[in-house]
């Protein structure tokens, strides 16, 4: 089998619709097939008809019933936690792989630097949070070199990048991406703080990320952070270091206290990032809408060359 792999996007709203035009901008694995919202008149939903893409305003339901549906190969849910099962059953059980960009967490975590190659072959892939893309790569850099016993992020995002979905998964956010920093970025143990700024005129996000490691000095930990921050640029070129990594070390003498996990010593490290949009659909401050759906896609395209590979064996 040879072509583009035909996908679905289930969410008319700014991620999806900025996914859609990712997708027909850049993409050379995928190809649009098809738009799915539930507001008729959303700007998503009409950008799709103007490009010649089918579309429905049903759902799901108007999705399984597009002549288009028995082609779909991937379809991407950029709704919210609380609609992704229904979606998600409907979808594997028709033979198609769903990437989840809502913090439902049905499936395996997926982080494209850190683990990308990982999951191929899952039915579900999440792509935990726009707090996680940018932060868990930065967690796991530490973790390759040291001990991570504890990592702590901080996402600023402005608040007029905060649509329905995100804002109704605030709790969904926090315990999404402290599970992924954890299990993705290594960390013993994770937190995660999601701050939605009102500023004007609004801010580019900003994401700060803390970590209390030992097993390696701060010329190591410092090089893999810039590495992996080099290898996040291939895909958000927006991403970036804010200012130089800063460290503090903690001996027997003042062990750093965390409550409800006690005392440490070793190296803390903060690095501040900022994350600035591509603005294919979105404000260039919208970074965290921005690295979500470029996440979606570099994933995306890996499990289409995976599942095409395996149809020409």
């Amino acid at each position: 089998m040879s072509g583009k792999t035909k996908v679905a996007i289930i969410g008319s709203g700014n991620i999806g619709t900025d996914l859609m035009i990712k997708i027909m901008r850049k993409s050379s694995e995928l190809e649009m097939a098809a738009m799915v919202g539930i507001d008729p008149e959303s700007d998503g939903l009409a950008r799709a008809k103007r490009l010649k893409i089918a579309t429905t305003h049903e759902g799901i339901d108007g999705l399984t019933k597009l002549d288009v549906w028995p082609e779909i190969g991937i379809v991407f849910d950029a709704t919210s936690a609380g609609a992704h099962k229904r979606h998600n059953e409907i979808v594997t059980k028709a033979g198609k792989v769903m990437v989840d960009l809502t913090p439902a967490a049905i499936g395996p975590y997926v982080i494209p630097v850190v683990n990308g190659d990982d999951h191929l072959e899952a039915p579900n892939v999440n792509m935990v949070t726009c707090g996680g893309q940018a932060t868990i790569p930065i967690v796991a850099a530490v973790s390759s070199v040291a001990t991570v016993h504890y990592g702590e992020i901080v996402a600023s995002i402005s608040s007029r990048s905060a649509g329905p979905g995100t804002r109704a998964n605030i709790d969904e956010f926090t315990e999404t991406t402290s599970a992924g920093i954890e299990q993705v970025g290594g960390a013993a143990k994770g937190k995660a703080i999601i701050i939605l700024n009102p500023a004007e005129p609004p801010m580019i996000m900003r994401d700060t990320v803390f970590t209390l490691s030992s097993g390696a000095d701060e010329a190591e930990i410092e090089a893999a952070i810039t590495e992996m921050v080099e290898k996040v640029k291939s895909y958000v070129p927006g991403y970036r270091l804010k200012q130089k990594v800063q460290f503090e070390r903690f001996g027997s003498n003042n062990p750093v206290r965390i409550p409800g996990l006690g005392e440490f010593e070793g190296i803390k490290t903060s690095v501040f990032l900022e994350v600035e949009g591509a603005a294919h659909y979105l404000p260039a401050y919208a970074g965290n809408l921005d690295i979500m759906t470029s996440a979606g896609l570099a994933t995306a395209e890996k499990i289409a060359v995976r599942r095409r590979e395996k149809e020409t064996v």
